[in-house]
């Protein structure tokens, strides 16, 4: 056999055991480390935190508050040096506040969605007005966050300039975003929700994966076989151990939560009929009067375009964008871009 032949082949089984090697240190190293934004914390409220993000350089009065979803932590949104929106935000010059939700424990089992808004969101936005000394705020809710944020600002005595809804359920009759036959069982009564709540209190982290592999098959199937094929390149491995350590983050969601977002929610669709109440308020969104961005992902196949687009017609705000990006639902935080999306929007409405 010729030498070419044999130092091509040594060479071609080499690359292909460091490929091998690569791709199980990479399976078997611990979760990755999130969070080198600087930060301080402002406030505490049982197991959530309100963290203030400084800008660099101040560059706008007017802060942003962040909510992120009830179902993961919201480590994504300080995924990576040079790809963090946290980063990418106060480089450009704003203060950031964003709502860390913890990790609920049994007894938080009762805690609701309305619960979360009004007692949480709402304080922590106070409180927030009162430590950056800003007269006004931009409040930005990614995902469930910010169906929250929107039923917030429906009820908000705070002066809210701008609601910023990303990749946001609205209208729950589309049911795009779960498996038809999970949609018709909750639609026509025939899950036992209420006695599994009963006997965990909590929806275990386990059962939010189960739930979210379902929708999103067969895209949680490939990871491993695309980690696999490109187990040679490092920087690939590196963003890999990431995104893996991140999705299998899920917490707990409380049962309080839960039954609310099942019952009224997905089965009542009350937010967009106007019956939803929290602690006795309508959370009626043609209240919000604030400049309003809404974005949806093209690829998005957790929380389609006709689940968000509707808050359009249903604010009364006279400044509104509807912003379709391309990518997928978590792509806009992964990748950083939804920094430079907000700054885009926000620097024309935040005052300078």
């Amino acid at each position: 056999m010729p030498t070419n032949t044999v130092n091509k082949e040594a060479s071609l089984l080499e690359k292909e055991q460091k490929r091998w090697e690569r791709f199980f240190k990479t399976l078997n190293s611990g979760d990755f480390q999130f969070g080198h934004t600087s930060r301080q914390l402002v406030w505490k409220k049982n197991k959530a935190t309100l963290w203030h993000y400084p800008a660099q350089t101040k560059k706008y009065d007017v802060p942003i508050f962040i909510v992120y979803s009830l179902f993961n932590q919201p480590t994504i949104l300080d995924f990576a040096p040079g790809s963090s929106v946290l980063e990418g935000l106060v480089n450009r010059g704003y203060d950031v506040y964003l709502l860390d939700w913890g990790i609920a424990g049994y007894e938080d089992k009762n805690i609701s969605i309305e619960d979360y808004v009004a007692s949480y969101i709402k304080k922590a936005v106070q409180r927030a007005l009162r430590h950056s000394g800003a007269e006004e705020i931009s409040v930005v809710g990614y995902c469930l966050g910010g169906t929250l944020a929107a039923m917030y600002a429906s009820i908000a005595e705070e002066p809210i300039k701008n609601l910023v809804t990303a990749a946001v359920p609205i209208d729950f009759s589309v049911t795009a975003s779960v498996p038809e036959n999970w949609a018709e069982a909750m639609l026509e009564g025939n899950m036992d929700l209420d006695r599994f709540i009963e006997v965990y209190g909590l929806v275990p982290p386990v059962y939010v994966e189960a739930m979210f592999r379902s929708i999103t098959s067969p895209v949680y199937n490939t990871p491993y076989t695309l980690l696999l094929s490109r187990a040679h390149d490092q920087r690939f491995t590196e963003k890999w151990h990431r995104m893996n350590t991140w999705t299998k983050g899920h917490v707990p969601l409380t049962g309080g939560a839960f039954k609310q977002l099942n019952e009224d929610l997905f089965k009542g669709n009350k937010l967009v009929k106007c019956e939803f109440t929290i602690h006795g308020k309508k959370a009626d969104l043609k209240n919000i009067k604030a400049n309003l961005l809404a974005v949806s992902m093209k690829s998005d196949n957790l929380i389609p375009e006709e689940q968000s687009k509707p808050i359009m017609d249903l604010v009364s705000s006279e400044d509104k964008t509807f912003l379709r990006i391309e990518g997928g639902h978590v792509n806009l935080a992964m990748s950083g871009k939804f920094a430079g999306v907000l700054d885009d929007w926000l620097s024309e409405r935040s005052t300078k």
